[in-house]
């Protein structure tokens, strides 16, 4: 193996451990964050247009408060959380339509 393939194995590990890491400190983001996949994963187009237009104006559910509560206060946990949940939204999003 070369010495920049070793580097960048080594890179790739350490970053993969790091993440690891980031993600067991959080164990109850984790699982929002895993329901919040599922939802965007499972749901129809339509499904989320529709929760969409219904949803502008309305008071968010007593947990999701907290949740969001949660993420304002810890930036940590917050960018976590983004780092778990962006890509599966935007694709889904970007499937949809919802999104250029």
């Amino acid at each position: 193996m070369s010495k920049h393939s070793s580097m960048c194995l080594a890179i790739a590990v350490a970053t993969s451990m790091a993440a690891g890491v980031a993600y067991a400190q959080y164990p109850i983001m984790d699982r929002v964050a895993g329901k919040v996949i599922e939802k965007y994963q499972n749901a129809s187009c339509q499904q989320l247009w529709q929760e969409k237009a219904q949803g502008q104006g309305q008071p968010k559910p007593e947990m999701e408060q907290r949740a969001i509560q949660m993420l304002q206060q810890d930036p940590q946990m917050r960018q976590a959380f983004f780092n778990q949940v962006a890509a599966p939204i935007v694709n889904k999003m970007f499937e949809c339509g919802m999104i250029p």
